[in-house]
């Protein structure tokens, strides 16, 4: 059996209104007000309302619907940075050593 993909997409897409409404009504959700967020799949995916509140932007840990995401690849939009913290990177010990120079496994011998 040929199987075929019906939606393909590269990046999440904004919600409209009404649509977040009928997934609202039927998960038996309130929509009014509006939430400002509707957390989805354990929260792996998170629609924040807009500040126009014309629409849901569509937000996961890689990428965000919001126009900033779109103007600014590469860069994390507030969207993400809010929903989606990154945990801070450890400081590397050997980096603040003398004689653990950075790429390097031990001490370093001079001859």
């Amino acid at each position: 059996m040929n199987e075929k993909t019906l939606l393909a997409s590269g990046s999440p897409i904004t919600q409209r209104i009404d649509a977040v409404k009928s997934l609202l009504a039927w998960k038996k959700v309130s929509c009014d007000p509006l939430p400002q967020e509707v957390s989805l799949d354990s929260g792996r995916l998170v629609l924040v309302l807009s500040k126009k509140k014309d629409c849901y932007y569509v937000t996961t840990a890689h990428a965000c619907s919001c126009p900033a995401a779109t103007y600014h690849p590469g860069t994390r939009c507030k969207h993400s940075k809010k929903y989606f913290p990154q945990p801070e990177q450890e400081e590397n010990i050997r980096d603040s050593l003398p004689g653990w120079p950075n790429g390097l496994h031990g001490p370093v011998e001079v001859i």
